[in-house]
Formats: C-alpha cells, structure tokens, sequence
C-alpha cells in the first residue's frame, strides 16, 4: 500500500517473485471510467472506490480459495478501504511503502505510460491514514532499493 509514486508495483512483483506466489496489480481492477477520471487530472472519490476495493477483496478471497498465496498492489489509503480488504477470506496483511514528498513527485515525474498524474499526489498524500497499531501490516521505507524494501517487508512480515 502506499501513495503513488512509492513502488507498490515494483516492490510487489519482487516480493511476489522471491516467494513464488501469485501478483496482481490493482489499476487493472479499475473500470475504464476510474481511469479516465484520473487520466484526466480529477481523483477519485470513495464512491468511485468501493467497487474497485470489492473486485481485490473478491480476487484475494479466490485466490485463497484455491489454495493460492498473493501478493497485490493497492494503494489502501484509507483505513476504511483496508478494513474492506481484510473482509476477504484470505489473511491480508499490508506494507506500507512510505517516501518523502519530494522523492515521490520525483518519481511520479520520471515515468511513463501510467495514468496518474503527478497533480494527484497531493490529495493522496492528504488522504493517506497511516497503518494503526491494531491493522496487520509494517511500513517500509523506500530511500532504499526496490530490492532492499522487498526483502525488509518480507523480514518484518516474516516471510
């Protein structure tokens, strides 16, 4: 989980390739309209997000199911859209990838073919509800390595 511009999806496919289980990237849950209305510099509002969270805690409770153990991105940003996540039937836990400002819009503003723009990390960052004590997660720093944050959130996780 994380604010765009912190690695979820770099970070995920190495965890997930380290510990042969299954990723999935969350922006393809998204419908078309999600994506046009941030391709368009507008966030999303909790009503365009419900459906989204739901398609990610339907996909995690079947990948349990099959007896499969995942790894997806989402940026989870508020405690709400994790307490929907963790309503799967598979264990959800979460790490946080946590950068400075600067060092995200610099991210942000280095890539391409993605459709967030940087103008949207602001009302991330104001919309980010930090892990609580109680949620079962870590926060990872990502002034490292996409390898070194893959490998400390499988050691915090104890993986």
């Amino acid at each position: 989980m994380g604010v765009s511009g912190s690695g979820k999806t770099t970070v995920a496919q190495l965890l997930a390739k380290d510990l042969g289980w299954v990723f999935a990237e969350a922006d393809e849950f998204h419908p078309r309209a999600n994506i046009a209305k941030m391709e368009n510099g507008h966030p999303l509002t909790d009503d365009d997000r419900w459906p989204w969270l739901g398609a990610i805690r339907d996909w995690a409770s079947e990948r349990s199911d099959a007896g499969e153990d995942a790894v997806v991105t989402c940026s989870a940003l508020k405690r709400s859209y994790r307490d929907l996540l963790r309503g799967s039937r598979a264990r959800v836990r979460f790490v946080h990838l946590d950068g400075p400002p600067e060092l995200l819009a610099q991210r942000i503003g280095g890539r391409t073919g993605h459709f967030m723009p940087s103008s949207l990390l602001g009302s991330q960052l104001d919309t980010l509800e930090p892990l609580g004590t109680d949620e079962d997660g870590v926060v990872v720093s990502v002034d490292q390595s996409p390898q070194d944050c893959a490998r400390a959130a499988a050691r915090a996780l104890g993986l």
